[in-house]
């Protein structure tokens, strides 16, 4: 059996058609739209994997690049297919739709060609299927100008005719202007009178009362009939002159648009493949942007019925509540064969099971159409051939007949078409009839699917399910958790257990009367409350475990942290300890290991001073006194300890001597005079920040100095500029007169060689980005540059705006500007220097 989606109103069930709703939304052009309509469920795993990697590379494109072309999206195949008919051609907006959207494909194309091939693989591939013919666009370029209409010089025939369309419409002009200040002038017309134009000729505007006379034909009239649209007779003959070459220029323009549409005709079926791609790219930019919107992403995936998905969320909630600030209470749930296929889930009305069921059948559906899925990295999709789906559009107050029926006939298709690839959805399992033996039927359905090896999730209240589930390999118990506190849901799925109705508390809570529920107590069975009333108990309990588990492992937690701590000090403290020790016994090996030294020194002593007694005396004592400190070992050891203590005690005194020295310098700092700063004058010698090469001030505006260093003068803003001391510029003239100039012009020459005009300032906070570009502005002036490029990105528009108010300020700034969109538009601003 082929893959089966049932019922045909499955995507409404699930909600999917709002899903494909919001990502046509997203679309740019309804080539995209259409793309997204014909998006349906796909089980070929291949398949699968290609639209979900490429979906998953644009998102990066949409994340990472800032310049991606999605300028000109425009449809023109109906156009194109059009002029397949010889003599059929396209108008003027059409062609110039034809050759924006053909330089939108081009650039698309380059933008991935220019990729390294592991950044985006998929799309890379999806690019080299493409034909681009830019010799087409060149031909339109030579007949269309900037606007969209056909050039003058598109053929020196259409140059002729409207060289004397001009010719005409100026002697017309003068005519009319002629006769109608003769008008005036005579009292024929109003003083305030103007040449009009009716029916594409100029007319002068007459009193009806004088149409007679003013020679001419009338052309028109107004409404209420006391003014004649009159032309005069002297430029009747010229109009209609001029109305022929305007004919002469339409039958031209045809004729030019007809010979490019010869020139496009044999490569008509390439470009509607380059049309169905960028309703391709448009349709995966929309899946991509759509994907970021509801924090979606490539989940793991394999070619088998698999379930293990993490923090699972309903996209629609989950923009629901964000609009509102709103968390959204994910969905773990993990079905893998064999122990745990069927999900039976269970729980209080209102709790979130049909949510649950609605979120599986969604998912499922959205990653099978190619769509990246909001779960939790790690999470694991599988594939599935058929979905089966049984659930209310509303809740019903009238179980009858038909109602079961209709259950019961969805229950016939799912056993006989279920398999092992096969998903069922079912909610409010055995419901619409008698509850006892609606139950049994329903057990009974639920034994043959679940030998049936099928995947799915049921919602039921049925306590004989819940039994069932408990005991049977392949079914597991699942449920909905409930605050028995406040008597709330807490729209949370527990695997593992089954849930609780919790009917009596639901109806005590809204007030039903104690003694009715008492009665009901009685009549259901002390045996079936009871197995409730555990049923509570267990998840209480279990609640209160979790709660006490969750506190002891974070108790150990940080126990562990802190015995971790206690053991890194008291190895350091020992690394420490090992260090001294090592470092004194290395200073005794070497008073040792220099024992030699010290004899023959007191050999060449006694020798030198030709044996004298007192000196000899001396030198032996001293030799003595190492010898002993070399043989004796217990005296080594303490020597040790000694130099020990002694590095210590010294470590100490170094500390102290430092803290009274800084002590000293604050006293003294106190004392010291302090030094006043005047504010640089006309006349100072001052030198840039972090330059030493010092120049004059000669010219101060406002918070801009103008400064000659040597034979350069340069504008800069005074809080870049520190004072020099006379003595520093005699110094550096002194050592060398010409240093300063030479000096300064190599650095320029030098700065003109290495200068880059552009800038980028992406990802910079603002006082730094803004820092920045007034330094590379200050360079580029000192350059000689006229024109600056500022990469700053589009973002919300904020770094922009500051940098342009900025550059408001510099006078040496003339103008600035957007780059060209199609080389980054708002993105960059070009700054012309003056």
């Amino acid at each position: 059996m082929r893959e089966v989606i049932y019922p045909d109103s499955f995507e409404d069930k699930i909600k999917f058609t709002r899903i494909r709703e919001l990502v046509k939304e997203s679309c740019m052009s309804g080539l995209g739209r259409e793309v997204v309509d014909a998006m349906n469920f796909s089980t070929n795993f291949e398949e699968i994997e290609l639209n979900q990697l490429r979906t998953n590379e644009f998102k990066r494109v949409c994340l990472e690049e800032d310049n991606f072309p999605s300028g000109y999206f425009i449809d023109v195949r109906e156009p194109l297919k059009r002029i397949r008919t010889e003599g059929r051609f396209m108008d003027e907006s059409e062609l110039f739709d034809l050759k924006r959207s053909l330089s939108t494909i081009n650039d698309i194309c380059r933008f991935f060609n220019k990729k390294e091939e592991e950044d985006y693989p998929k799309l890379k591939e999806l690019v080299a299927e493409v034909a681009v013919y830019p010799f087409i666009q060149d031909n339109i370029d030579g007949i269309l100008n900037k606007f969209g209409k056909i050039k003058d010089t598109a053929s020196p025939e259409l140059a002729r005719i409207r060289k004397e369309i001009f010719n005409k419409q100026n002697s017309i002009s003068r005519r009319l202007s002629a006769i109608l200040k003769r008008a005036k002038q005579d009292g024929l017309v109003d003083a305030d009178v103007t040449v009009s134009i009716r029916d594409g000729r100029a007319v002068i505007p007459v009193p009806a009362a004088n149409k007679r006379k003013l020679g001419g034909i009338v052309q028109d009239e107004s409404a209420t009939g006391k003014t004649s649209f009159i032309e005069p007779a002297e430029v009747v003959e010229i109009n209609n002159e001029l109305r022929e070459l305007e004919y002469a220029e339409r039958r031209e323009m045809t004729r030019i648009l007809i010979e490019m549409a010869n020139v496009i005709r044999p490569y008509i079926d390439d470009l509607l493949q380059s049309y169905q791609f960028m309703g391709t790219i448009d349709f995966i930019r929309a899946k991509a942007r759509f994907a970021i919107s509801i924090n979606a992403l490539l989940p793991n995936y394999k070619n088998q019925q698999n379930f293990d998905w993490r923090n699972a969320v309903h996209p629609l909630l989950y923009l629901q509540h964000k609009a509102v600030n709103k968390e959204v209470v994910p969905l773990t749930i993990e079905l893998s064969d064999p122990k745990q296929r069927l999900l039976l889930i269970s729980g209080p009305n209102a709790g979130g099971k049909s949510v649950c069921l609605q979120t599986v059948g969604l998912l499922q559906y959205m990653f099978q159409c190619g769509l990246l899925v909001p779960v939790d990295e790690g999470s694991t999709m599988g594939i599935f051939k058929h979905l089966f789906m049984d659930m209310g559009d509303e809740q019903s107050i009238e179980n009858d007949l038909s109602t079961y029926s209709s259950h019961l006939f969805n229950m016939k298709l799912f056993l006989r078409y279920s398999q092992q690839e096969t998903l069922i959805l079912i909610d409010e399992f055995g419901t619409g009839t008698e509850p006892m033996l609606g139950g049994a039927i329903a057990e009974s359905v639920l034994e043959q699917l679940n030998k049936q090896k099928v995947y799915g999730v049921i919602t039921t209240h049925y306590t004989n399910l819940k039994h069932m589930a408990s005991l049977t390999e392949g079914i597991e118990n699942g449920a909905m958790l409930f605050d028995t506190g406040r008597i709330m849901p807490l729209y949370k799925l527990q695997i593992a257990q089954p849930g609780s109705s919790f009917a009596f508390e639901i109806a005590r809570k809204i007030g039903l009367p104690e003694n009715i529920l008492s009665s009901a107590k009685e009549k259901i069975g002390q045996e079936h409350v009871d197995y409730d009333k555990n049923l509570r108990e267990i998840v209480r309990d279990k609640r209160y475990w979790e709660q006490k588990r969750n506190t002891i492992r974070i108790n150990e937690k940080r126990l562990a942290d802190v015995l971790e701590r206690y053991q890194l000090d008291l190895q350091n403290i020992k690394n420490e300890r090992k260090e001294i020790l090592d470092q004194a016994k290395a200073e005794a090996q070497h008073l040792l290991s220099n024992a030699n030294k010290e004899i023959e020194n007191t050999i060449r002593t006694i020798k030198e001073t030709q044996a004298n007694k007192e000196k000899t005396r001396l030198a032996r004592q001293k030799l003595e006194s190492f010898k002993e400190l070399a043989s004796d070992k217990k005296q080594k050891d303490e020597q040790i300890e000694r130099k020990i203590r002694q590095i210590e005690e010294r470590e100490k005194r170094k500390a102290n001597r430092q803290k009274n020295k800084a002590d000293e310098e604050k006293v003294a700092a106190k004392l010291r005079p302090k030094k006043v700063e005047t504010p640089i004058q006309v006349g100072d010698n001052v030198k840039l920040k972090g330059q030493n090469t010092p120049g004059e001030v000669m010219k101060i505006q406002g918070n801009e100095a103008t400064v000659a260093f040597g034979s350069l003068s340069t504008t800069v803003k005074m809080n870049r500029l520190e004072k020099v001391a006379g003595n520093a510029v005699k110094r550096a003239n002194i050592a060398n007169p010409t240093a300063s100039i030479s000096n300064v012009g190599d650095k320029v020459r030098e700065r003109k060689l290495n200068f880059k005009p552009d800038i980028d300032v992406r990802g910079k906070r603002a006082e730094e980005a803004i820092q920045m570009v007034l330094n590379h502005l200050d360079e580029a002036v000192i350059c000689e540059v006229s024109e600056v490029k500022i990469l700053h990105g589009k973002g919300n528009g904020i770094l922009r705006l500051m940098i342009r108010e900025q550059l408001d300020t510099l006078p040496f700034v003339s103008s600035f500007r957007d780059e060209h969109v199609q080389y980054g538009g708002s993105g960059i601003t070009i700054v012309e220097i003056g």
